[in-house]
């Protein structure tokens, strides 16, 4: 029988309550004295709302550096993990389960595009799996990006992968259900597999071997806590770029994991560089011309020019990667298609009647990450809907994320989103049906 969104699922030997996660975001918490109560401020209300899983959002497993943008939040101190505790104590007194993402920037961390963070920091350098790609080091003679890479010996590839075996114990430990490697998104995992970056010559010249060796690192110091991670498809990398991992490169990966031991995969299609085929959408132009964040482009970009020409190729790139329903779907299928372990689809899945349709199909399960920033209590909207057009209310306009380049929170910035979101709060559409009840039905 097809499987519907509010059957249990089974990953490792987790159960979850039904097929609904709230995917990684940036939560913006960092390692502050209030890290923890933000973590629970942007993730409690997923869970108190229904759904299944909770992801939170990329976490560094070794400082300093290594963050892809800024307020993101180091993994590598077991007391500030121990803390974290409190977190995941509330994910669960709702009865939803809880995975942490660990990553490394590698050669898309803050030391490379961040002017004010180079400044402060003159001698971080990357983590880099082989010297940058030629055409990262153009735009580094140019000043676009600014390169000081440290290319990772052998030794140092296993220790990294040590480091990622001991923040998913210190997370096991304070109570983590799921550990989710950030195996996309142009991190350092990504530049492992990725044949744009990786021209090794020794045993991690096959990038796999990398994600097989974090799986052996991570089973050696938790047993057999669920394991999955994103896998890329450096599909939507401009043409004339490369060379890049193909939509059957990322299927034989995800075969590979399988056989590593993973217990499932969220299959991404991609660019080999950091750009709008990650968010794809609008325009954000209201958070570009938006005066309170003027200083901190400027601060980030290196001054007020570059701060315009970054607000440029955002535009150019928005007219490339326009939105697509479920971008990732026909990638899904097709590895789903070839393994066991359950496939979890994110990216652009905005309605209720497409989760349907893609459960049993081309998933096992569906995530959904930036409408949260407009409806934190999402789940409830979409598990209650009696109507397979409930939709989501973001517009997928974007202003949500460029302004954390400055640190700033991902919230939603749209008046007429907002307005609709707290219409809904007031007509009670959030709040999780009672078993046995009717479900909360739509206002007019």
């Amino acid at each position: 029988m097809t499987p519907q969104l509010e059957d249990p699922l089974d990953i490792g030997d987790l159960t979850l309550r039904n097929r609904l996660y709230r995917a990684p975001l940036l939560e913006c918490a960092g390692n502050g004295p209030d890290a923890v109560d933000t973590l629970i401020a942007d993730l409690e209300p997923a869970a108190a709302s229904g759904a299944g899983l909770v992801c939170q959002g990329a976490t560094i497993v070794r400082g300093p550096g290594g963050c892809a943008a800024p307020a993101m939040t180091y993994v590598d101190d077991p007391d500030f993990v121990a803390d974290l505790s409190r977190l995941t104590d509330v994910i669960h007194r709702h009865g939803a389960a809880i995975a942490i993402q660990l990553e490394h920037g590698g050669l898309r961390s803050m030391e490379t595009w961040h002017h004010g963070f180079r400044r402060e920091n003159p001698d971080l350098t990357q983590l880099a799996v082989s010297r940058p790609p030629r055409l990262l080091r153009v735009a580094d003679h140019l000043g676009l990006l600014s390169y000081d890479p440290h290319v990772l010996s052998t030794g140092e590839v296993y220790e990294l992968a040590a480091d990622f075996g001991r923040s998913a114990k210190w997370a096991v430990d304070a109570g983590y259900d799921v550990i989710h490697i950030a195996g996309a998104n142009m991190g350092l995992v990504q530049q492992f597999l990725s044949p744009f970056y990786n021209r090794r010559t020794d045993e991690f010249a096959d990038g796999v071997r990398f994600l097989e060796l974090v799986a052996d690192e991570i089973r050696a110091r938790c047993g057999d806590v669920p394991l999955m991670s994103k896998v890329p498809a450096e599909t939507a990398a401009p043409p004339g770029i490369g060379p890049r991992l193909t939509a059957a490169d990322a299927v034989g990966i995800c075969e590979r994991l399988e056989d590593a031991g993973f217990d499932a995969v969220v299959p991404v299609s991609s660019s080999v560089v950091w750009d709008m085929s990650v968010i794809k959408g609008e325009y954000p132009g209201r958070a570009w011309g938006d005066d309170q964040f003027a200083l901190g482009y400027a601060e980030a970009f290196g001054g007020r020019l570059r701060s315009r020409l970054v607000d440029l190729g955002t535009w150019l790139e928005a007219q490339y990667y326009t939105f697509e329903p479920a971008w990732n779907s026909g990638l899904c299928r097709r590895v789903r298609d070839r393994v066991d372990i359950p496939v979890l689809a994110e990216g652009g899945i905005r309605t209720r009647g497409k989760i349907d349709d893609l459960l049993g199909t081309d998933c096992e399960m569906v995530g959904l990450g930036r409408p949260f920033y407009a409806e934190p209590k999402l789940p409830a909207r979409l598990l209650n809907a009696t109507d397979s057009h409930t939709a989501v209310l973001c517009e997928n306009c974007n202003n949500c994320t460029v302004p954390q380049a400055t640190g700033a929170p991902g919230v939603c910035r749209t008046p007429a989103v907002l307005r609709a979101a707290g219409q809904l709060r007031k007509d009670g559409a959030y709040e999780p049906s009672p078993a046995g009840e009717s479900p909360t039905e739509e206002p007019s």
